[in-house]
Parts: structure tokens; sequence; C-alpha cells
């Protein structure tokens, strides 16, 4: 630009300046120059899983670069975009599905969380232009601090690495002056995300979102209508609920490990630890690691542990060094609701019971109950969590049928109950008649333009639209997720000081004093602290 200032700069003065900002033509600023209102300058951190998908949101946008600890993890994202590619040009065809209609690309397992989005801006041509013009010309990292050094261009980056790398990621970006969507959870632990957001507040200019994509889907805004109009009236009692882990992780098994010496005089017995030992054994081997991945760079902020192909790709989410299992996985798909429309704030007190928990990987099963205390004319709150294959109790309601076995929010009022499915979808008053004696409830929030959730952040970035959920929001909500993993670790209940962000109790575990506090940060490898 003639007058020196950086496009950075301009695309950060442009999300300051609200929703009124008018595009700059092309024309005022030369042929050839693309307006820095047009397209933002996006660089994926972690591509091979969720960020693959979060890519294919953005194509509108100008992809810059990649970094990814594992490139042969990656180079398969790349490889799939050609084959989605070449499905959806023959979909669109005339044998295909027809002018003028959009085809819905197969989801692979990584992408499982976003099997609830409308695909708007999968295009096949922002998808053919990625491939054609930006691919080649795609800078490539594995370390993220190299890249964010070293490219200037970049405007804003999405994070979607394991939960443990969010936190330094992005806290580095937003020190660089980059936007950033983080993929959910936000971070690792209570601390991060008060860090995350102090980090966002000291830079009001910097555009941040957490993808949690079911907050800007119009399910869940409806959804929030219906409990802020009083539909059901006061309400005392939620429950919430997933099916994860599932078979897509494991979790509750132990660490790798060979047999230890066993003394002859007492051998190895069939109990709980001895068939735990052996299944360690079974697990235990010498894996090389693969030549494309940097395990360095994968622990990151974590303990050394041996590269193990039961860590990476994707089972990362079920171990405590990396993965908040289930709870991290969904919850910010399933508490944000009544978080969300309830105004929750933090809890008083929180405890998980569970199946047995090794401490290495998160249990098969848990459930949380957290209490909240009355917030204005709105009651005390009871909200509890259940994960792997634990449900609420089924209300009389809905008759023969059963609660959507993937997961859901089940809200009891004093005048009714009304569930809503996974993402905040699908939101129904009970019983059926008030359902429809109700009718819609009123408008009081705005739908998302597509229910693109990665390209709210791109407009809010323009100034052009509202962000969706920021950190400031998204911060709030993930400490209430964490802290049932930190009643999990801590092995009992919990009282939350929440304006100090401080547990107030210990707990005693065995023959040992527990402080909670401990489990709401953890200690960081040298080069890899936050920021």
């Amino acid at each position: 630009m003639t007058d020196g200032i950086s496009r950075r700069k301009f695309v950060t003065t442009v999300a300051a300046t609200g929703a009124g900002l008018t595009i700059v033509p092309r024309h005022v600023l030369g042929r050839g120059f693309q307006a820095p209102s047009d397209t933002v300058n996006i660089a994926t951190v972690g591509i091979g899983g969720m960020g693959g998908s979060n890519t294919r949101a953005l194509m509108s946008q100008n992809i810059v670069a990649v970094c990814d600890v594992d490139w042969g993890y990656a180079e398969s994202r790349f490889t799939q975009y050609q084959a989605d590619l070449a499905r959806m040009q023959g979909a669109t065809s005339p044998q295909g599905q027809g002018q003028g209609q959009r085809p819905r690309p197969a989801l692979s397992k990584p992408q499982m969380d976003a099997n609830a989005r409308r695909p708007a801006q999968n295009s096949t041509a922002n998808l053919k232009r990625f491939l054609d013009e930006q691919l080649p010309k795609l800078k490539r990292y594995s370390d993220y601090r190299e890249m964010l050094d070293k490219q200037k261009d970049i405007d804003g980056i999405v994070v979607a690495t394991p939960d443990h790398m969010h936190a330094a990621i992005a806290s580095l970006a937003m020190d660089s002056g980059k936007h950033v969507y983080v993929q959910k959870p936000l971070c690792w632990s209570v601390h991060e995300a008060r860090h995350l957001a102090q980090k966002a507040k000291d830079n009001p200019k910097v555009v941040t979102q957490m993808g949690n994509q079911g907050h800007s889907q119009d399910g869940a805004r409806t959804g929030y209508e219906y409990i802020t109009g009083g539909a059901i009236g006061d309400i005392r009692e939620v429950h919430v609920w997933t099916n994860r882990p599932l078979g897509y992780w494991p979790q509750g098994i132990p660490r790798p490990a060979p047999l230890p010496a066993v003394n002859p005089d007492r051998p190895l017995r069939w109990d709980g630890s001895g068939v735990e030992a052996r299944i360690a054994a079974a697990l235990a081997g010498n894996f090389p690691v693969p030549d494309k991945l940097s395990w360095d760079l994968f622990l990151g902020v974590a303990p050394p542990v041996d590269y193990h192909p039961i860590y990476h790709p994707f089972n990362w989410r079920g171990w405590v060094d990396w993965g908040q299992g289930a709870l991290g996985d969904m919850g910010a798909h399933l508490i944000d609701h009544p978080f969300w429309s309830l105004n929750l704030g933090m809890p008083t007190s929180v405890e998980t019971i569970s199946t047995p928990f090794n401490g290495a990987t998160y249990p098969s099963a848990t459930t949380t109950y957290y209490e909240f205390a009355a917030r204005g004319n709105m009651p005390a709150v009871k909200l509890t969590w259940y994960d792997g294959g634990f449900n609420p109790p089924k209300p009389e309601e809905i008759g023969d049928e059963r609660l959507n076995g993937e997961g859901g929010v089940l809200y009891i009022g004093a005048k009714g109950k009304m569930l809503q499915d996974t993402y905040g979808a699908n939101p129904r008053l009970l019983p059926k008649s008030l359902h429809e004696s109700s009718g819609a409830p009123k408008p009081k929030l705005a739908r998302i333009a597509h229910e693109e959730h990665e390209m709210n952040w791109v407009e809010a970035i323009k100034g052009k639209a509202e962000i969706s959920s920021p950190f400031d929001y998204a911060s709030r909500l993930v400490e209430v997720m964490l802290l049932g993993v930190v009643a999990l670790r801590a092995g009992g209940k919990i009282y939350y000081d929440g304006a100090k962000g401080h547990v107030t109790n210990t707990v005693k575990m065995g023959n040992r004093t527990v402080d909670p506090n401990e489990f709401l940060t953890r200690n960081y490898r040298e080069g890899f602290k936050l920021t």
C-alpha cells in the first residue's frame, strides 16, 4: 500500500471499525492489487484432523501457510481434498445432482465434529481454486514458532492441534497481532482459559473465536430464545450427555509398558491390577517414530513420553497429557447451551464420579455434578454431565421415544421441559402439547449467515459481523468444563471460588491430602511456555 500501512494492520483496523465497514473497491488500489477487506490471509496449525474441515470452510479466503508436526498425516488431507473435488465435480455434472444443487461432501472420521454443519462455503469453486492456485505455493512448517517468526503476511491463524498446544500457539499468535480461531476445547487447563481471556482483552483488535460451531447454528439460537423467553419457567435442573468416547478413541486403558519383574514367590495375579499390567504389556513395543512426524514438537508443552501409535493421530484425546476426554471433546458443544441461556457463570461445587481412573488415560465413563448459585431472579441450578454411555433418566413426556443416543440437553423447568440435540439442534418443548401451544419463541438473536462458524470469524475480522463465540465467552464455558476434569483428578468434590479462580478445599485421596488447585495448571516444558 502506498501509505506504508501493513496489510495486517489494515485488516486489524478494519476489524475494529464495526459493522459499518465499506469494502474498498479494487480500482482504488490499482490493477492486480486485492483489497485487504476482500480476503484474509489464513494459516492453519494442524490440518490433518479437524483443521482440515476448518480450512475447507475458509477456502474463499487466502490459505497462505500450513503448519503440522506430522507431514505424512497432513499430506493425506491434501490427497483427500483432491478426491473430494473429483467427487463434487461429478456430483454437479449433468449426470450428477443437477444444475444449481450444492453437494454435501462425505465426512471422514476426523471430521466427525463437523457433522451438524451446513457446508455453505465448501463450494467446488473454492476447493478448486485452493488446489490449483494456493496449494502449489503454500508455505509449509513443522514448528508454529518458526512460522510466526518468518511469515509476515498472515492475518489469522486456525489452531486445530491436540488440546494441550492450543493455548501456547494462540497466545503467541495474539502477541503477533494475529486473529485466532481455536478448536474446542479452547485450551487444556483452567489457568490457560484465564490466560487466553486476558490476552484477548489486552489485544482488543484481535478477533478470537472458539470452534464450538453449534453456537452459530439456528437451532441453538432458537433454544436460547425458548429458555430466555420463559417457555418452561424457572429452571433448577439440567442434564447433559454424550455417547463419547464410544469407539472414536480409547479411554480407560493403561499406558503401554512391559510387564514388571515378578517375585516368583508372588506371581502376578489375575486381579484388577494384574489384568491391567497384562494389558499394558500387550500394548508395549518398540515403535519407530514415523519419518515425517516431529514427535518432540507434538509433545510441546507436555512431559516427554516415548512415541506410540496408540497416541497419534487422533487418540491423544483420551490421554491426560494431551486431551480432556469426552468432557473436553463434547462439553463445548453441549454444556454451551445451558451455560449460555441460563447465564450460569462459575459453579460453586463440582464432583465427578467415574469408572476406574488410572491417571494416565481418562475413564471409560464419567458423571459430573455441578452446582450453580442463583443469579439475580434466576434460581440455583444443578447441572449433571454424563458420558461413556451414562444417560439421564428418560423424561416420561417422550413416551416410547428414546433419548438421542449421540447426546443432548434436557432442561427441567417449572412449567415444562425442553430437549436439544448435540450442537443445540432441534430444540423442542415437552410435553408436545406445550410445544404446539407455545409456538415459535420471540426472536432475540441475530442468525449467523450460512451457519458457517469459521466464516463468521472472517466476517468479524472484516468488520461485517459480530463474532459468535469469542474468547471472552469461550474461556468461561471451557473453565466450567475443565473443572469437571479437575474434580476427577482430585478424586473428590471440590468447592470453587469463581471470582478468584481458586478451589477452597482439599480432598483426601487414600493416605494423602490433595490440593485440587494443582490441577488448575501444569508445568510447561522449556521452549513452550505461555507468553
